[in-house]
């Protein structure tokens, strides 16, 4: 048991450096210096935060860490929700960084944030990682793809993070987005937020479609829970 717990803890902490790893080659090619120091705080943030959430998580929904662990996509995974999935990975997780890089080094398209203001978008990302962490915690259902998990009895979840919206691991993405580019000192990447969460919106939207479809008490659910994403907004 110790051996089969070690093995997967060490492949899921292999996709966090996986990840980490892209994050700063994205970072530091685009700045085209190692010498940034913002970039490599943002770096540090991320994975450490990450990795005790894994520990958390992984302490109660050990089998939903090892699906997120793998590739993000799957076969009775609808194609939309494949097009909406690579959508925000390329244009949030993975083009915010690159964006926010070129104009902090080359483009300089509008002035900085203050420091004040960048120091919220550092709390801002930790934050969002954080509410993603509470909602693996409570949903064992929550993979990186929208399916119904039948080998695992897929059930409506009402607990922790998800009594107060329907989404909070969505929830999370525009305060990763924003905090991520006001950090980094880049108005032009925050702005550029704006497609990705727009992109995640869509995903979620069709996802309650598909949820409403496949899981006959999600209805009653979403009458408890009014908002998707934003208590009293949305």
């Amino acid at each position: 048991m110790e051996g089969k717990f070690t093995g997967a803890m060490l492949r899921i902490l292999g996709r966090l450096g996986a990840d980490a790893t892209l994050m700063a080659v994205l970072l530091f090619t685009s700045a085209g210096t190692l010498v940034w120091l913002r970039g490599w705080v943002l770096l540090g943030v991320l994975f450490g935060v990450r990795i005790i959430s894994a520990v958390v998580v992984y302490a109660v929904n050990p089998a939903l860490l090892r699906e997120r662990s793998k590739l993000p996509i799957h076969r009775d995974q609808p194609w939309t929700d494949k097009l909406l999935l690579l959508g925000v990975l390329g244009t949030g997780f993975l083009g915010l960084p690159v964006i926010a890089a070129c104009d902090v080094f080359r483009w300089h398209l509008l002035p900085r944030p203050t420091p004040p203001v960048a120091a919220l978008g550092l709390v801002l990302f930790t934050l969002g990682w954080c509410i993603k962490a509470l909602a693996l915690r409570a949903n064992a259902f929550a993979t990186a793809v929208v399916r119904v998990q039948h080998e695992r009895h897929h059930a409506v979840v009402d607990t922790g993070v998800y009594k107060v919206v329907r989404h909070p691991f969505y929830a999370a993405d525009p305060m990763v987005f924003v905090g991520l580019a006001l950090w980094l000192e880049s108005y032009t990447a925050a702005l550029c937020a704006i497609v990705p969460i727009a992109l995640v919106m869509a995903r979620l939207t069709a996802e309650e479609r598909f949820l409403r479809r496949e899981l006959p008490a999600y209805d009653e659910y979403a009458r408890r829970v009014r908002y998707r994403l934003l208590p009293g907004v949305w």
